[in-house]
């Protein structure tokens, strides 16, 4: 039998490293091993945004300051489908940071505190009395955290199953140079295979992440390949940024209730299909649901992953049916142009859009009335 661990993780991801970093900080002493087939630094396609939830996250995890050398973004800029538009400054600024640099360094903050990272590809793994074994046998935990994306292997192995199309997106993600003192973030929807948008995130060094997606229903309904789709859709909406090292990433959306895990086995981040369905964001959640899945590892001795589903609920409970619900209304693009019109004229819209598409946040029925009303007089209206 291989060596035995309080907690293996399985994906060194933001999800992941959080895991590690939640465990580490609330038992110094747990013995946390980090799995990850890849070295670090290694690219992630991504949009690379970090919102400024996210850096909450990253304060709880006792690694505030690890972006601070990246430029905060203090603009946001989203055309509706229809064209309706809203640009503004974010309450509070975001960031944009190259997966390749965000995740080698909260692997190496892990690292740090305690937890051993190995180069190690997980292909197995079975149940046995109240560990779980790895790789066969060779390495057991008390608790596994899979945490290794969008195609995780832990969740086909514990026999969950993908994503359906319907909850799937599909992106290409590139970068593309900028003037220097670019400090907007740039979403353009567009109307044709709605919900579809092209993005533009500065990074602050004349450079900026750029990318297209759009749902994999949609893709195929195309009936052309998917790379000439995505390619010349983010062509048609960013003509004036033309992408280099494109890349394609599949998106597991959030159905509102994702399946955590089962047994002693906790899902976090993509491999929970814990991706904002109005946004595509997920480096939010993957490093919420990774360190509540890290903390109920280590604390819950007889159940953790009812430990760790009660502490999901809490933390995104009434989130993730908030965005459940707008996801459905969003499938008409004449709500979105409502919301966005709306978010022009009143502050308080904007900044409520940006908690429920970054971060946590949920629909005050005013709000929701107010938009509701403008999306049914442009219905009504000939």
């Amino acid at each position: 039998m291989g060596d035995g661990w309080d907690l293996i993780i399985v994906g060194g991801g933001p999800a992941g490293a959080a895991a590690a970093l939640g465990a580490k900080r609330v038992r110094p002493d747990a013995r946390v091993l980090l799995l990850d087939k890849s070295d670090f630094p290694r690219d992630k396609a991504c949009g690379d945004g970090i919102a400024a939830h996210g850096r909450d996250e990253l304060a709880l995890l006792g690694v505030p300051g690890l972006i601070d050398d990246h430029r905060p973004v203090p603009h946001l800029e989203v055309i509706s489908p229809g064209g309706a538009r809203v640009r503004a400054t974010v309450a509070r600024p975001n960031h944009v940071v190259p997966r390749m640099v965000f995740d080698a360094r909260l692997v190496e903050a892990a690292r740090r505190r305690g937890v051993e990272v190995r180069r190690h590809h997980v292909r197995d793994l079975t149940f046995a009395g109240g560990h779980v074994l790895l790789s066969g046998g060779a390495l057991r935990g008390r608790v596994v955290v899979g945490a290794d994306g969008a195609n995780s292997a832990v969740r086909r192995l514990i026999g969950l199953p993908a994503a359906p199309p319907r909850h799937t997106a599909i992106a290409v993600r590139g970068y593309a140079d900028v003037p220097a003192g670019d400090d907007v973030q740039h979403i353009a929807m567009q109307a044709e295979g709605w919900p579809a948008y092209a993005w533009s995130f500065p990074i602050g060094d004349g450079t900026a992440n750029v990318g297209f997606g759009m749902l994999l229903p949609r893709l195929r309904a195309t009936g052309l390949p998917g790379r000439q789709v995505l390619h010349g859709r983010l062509a048609e909406l960013l003509p004036h940024l033309p992408a280099r090292n494109l890349r394609a990433h599949h998106l597991p959306l959030s159905p509102g209730r994702p399946k955590p895990g089962a047994g002693r086995v906790l899902l976090a981040g993509d491999a929970a299909g814990l991706i904002n369905p109005l946004t595509g964001e997920g480096i939010y959640y993957a490093l919420l649901s990774g360190r509540l899945a890290g903390q109920a590892a280590v604390e819950a001795d007889g159940d953790p992953l009812r430990a760790y589903r009660r502490k999901l609920r809490e933390a995104l409970g009434r989130h993730l049916r908030t965005t459940d619900l707008l996801a459905r209304a969003a499938q008409s693009p004449g709500f979105i142009d409502a919301a966005i019109a709306t978010a022009a004229r009143r502050r308080e819209v904007f900044d409520l859009l940006v908690d429920v598409g970054l971060g946590a946040g949920t629909v005050p029925a005013p709000l929701a009335f107010a938009v509701a009303r403008r999306w049914l007089a442009g219905i009504l209206s000939p």
